[in-house]
């Protein structure tokens, strides 16, 4: 049965804004190639985007070009403006950009976690309306936000959940009574992290893979057939409750500890690197990614320099230069082992967690995310491949983050430009209103 003329309609005004979204601006010209359409049917919808306040002529298509086939159409951007935050245990992270996307301001605050509740959820909601007034916009039209824990798929609300912060509920609450004409949302952290990898990172030519991350907790998410899936009650991905060999107990109910959480979080990642000798570097903190990411330059930097690491003389009158130079050699290849045998032992940790993904799920690929997936990089990455390769029959590729922690930011700045323009580009009367 052929579609109505409004359906018909409506069909063309979401594809021609569908590409001018992923090309940028275009022509009349452009986009009659790109969409097929007849050139009056594209002059239609040009007009009708453009009374509808969505479209804009934006330039023209080179210098020497001039008239109505010259004019660049693009997105009117400052039609919506949209908010996204990565809530954590210790603070958060706001991002506020334009319809199409493009952040306009972003600032970070720390939230101590000996802050009450009230304080917190007042501070948190003061610097999205800080990033707000920065980036020049008036309201918002929709909020997204990534948060640890699990997101009830009915209700589409973030549970309660013991070891978390009451102050992450409170603020989805607070959000949505100081914006009351913003659409809020919000999804766990990982979930938008692999939503982020499928489209800008490291799995965008994979339909099905696993986001395995790793930063002060651990989580997965797992995308198969394209599909981002979240399971019955919303829980699919909570790797840290695994149980796992090489914990003193099993996990429970309300503490992830005893699971996969126990290997792999950031405490147990630090205890880990002091356990074989690896400090952070010189002047830095002694956090999880300092530590995995002076492994790595250890490892690195050993392997560069092996043909000129020197011999150990005897320690004699008349040597005590050569003798320091090789005791610093010495002293670089020591660091460097303890380095290897680090970045070996959290392999063989972080290989328990994703054989099992791998045996459940055969995703193909796996993609190590999070600070500390960033931070081991393709060093961590090659050590964990070859131990899934020695674990399981089935072929599984086993990648780095290209988003690392920033991942969650962009995946909850993805959703909510989507909910936005789904909204604003849906068919039918489009008022002309600014968000």
């Amino acid at each position: 049965m052929p579609a109505s003329p409004s359906t018909a309609r409506a069909i063309n005004d979401r594809l021609a804004l569908r590409l001018l979204q992923q090309e940028g601006p275009l022509t009349a010209g452009q986009l009659k190639q790109l969409t097929g359409l007849s050139r009056p049917t594209v002059a239609d919808l040009v007009e009708r985007l453009t009374a509808a306040g969505l479209v804009a002529v934006v330039g023209e298509a080179g210098e020497q070009r001039r008239g109505p086939n010259a004019k660049l159409y693009g997105i009117v951007a400052d039609r919506a403006h949209l908010a996204a935050l990565d809530v954590r245990t210790e603070g958060v992270s706001v991002a506020v950009a334009d319809l199409v996307g493009r952040v306009l301001a972003e600032e970070s605050v720390p939230i101590g976690g000996d802050m009450a509740t009230g304080p917190a959820v007042e501070q948190a909601v003061a610097l999205v309306e800080r990033v707000v007034k920065e980036a020049g916009a008036d309201r918002l039209h929709t909020v997204g936000i990534g948060a640890p824990g699990l997101i009830d798929p009915a209700s589409g609300e973030l549970r309660d959940s013991s070891g978390l912060p009451k102050w992450h509920r409170r603020l989805v609450a607070a959000l949505q009574e100081r914006l009351p004409e913003a659409r809020v949302s919000v999804e766990n952290e990982t979930n938008l992290a692999a939503l982020a990898e499928q489209r800008d990172g490291a799995a965008r030519d994979r339909d099905t893979f696993v986001l395995l991350w790793l930063g002060h907790g651990t989580g997965a998410a797992v995308v198969l057939d394209g599909a981002l899936r979240r399971g019955a009650s919303g829980g699919t991905g909570e790797i840290g409750f695994l149980p796992v060999p090489g914990t003193a107990a099993l996990p429970s109910s309300t503490d992830c500890e005893g699971g996969f959480h126990s290997l792999a979080a950031a405490g147990a990642v630090v205890d880990l690197a002091a356990r074989c000798g690896v400090s952070a570097e010189p002047g830095q903190e002694r956090s999880v990614v300092g530590v995995v990411r002076a492994a790595v330059g250890l490892v690195g930097s050993a392997v560069a320099q092996v043909p000129e690491v020197p011999e150990v003389p005897e320690v004699v009158e008349g040597e005590r230069r050569e003798t320091a130079q090789a005791g610093r050699g010495v002293k670089e290849v020591r660091g460097a082992v303890a380095a290897a045998r680090f970045l070996d032992a959290l392999a063989d940790r972080l290989a328990v967690g994703v054989a099992s993904v791998v045996a459940i799920l055969d995703p193909g690929c796996v993609v190590l995310g999070g600070e500390v997936g960033r931070a081991g990089g393709d060093e961590l990455a090659a050590r964990v491949q070859d131990r899934i390769a020695r674990m399981t029959p089935l072929p599984t590729e086993v990648r780095t983050t290209t988003l690392g922690g920033g991942a969650v930011l962009r995946g909850a700045l993805l959703t909510a430009r989507d909910r936005a323009q789904e909204e604003l580009f849906a068919p039918g009367e489009r008022p002309v209103q600014r968000w």
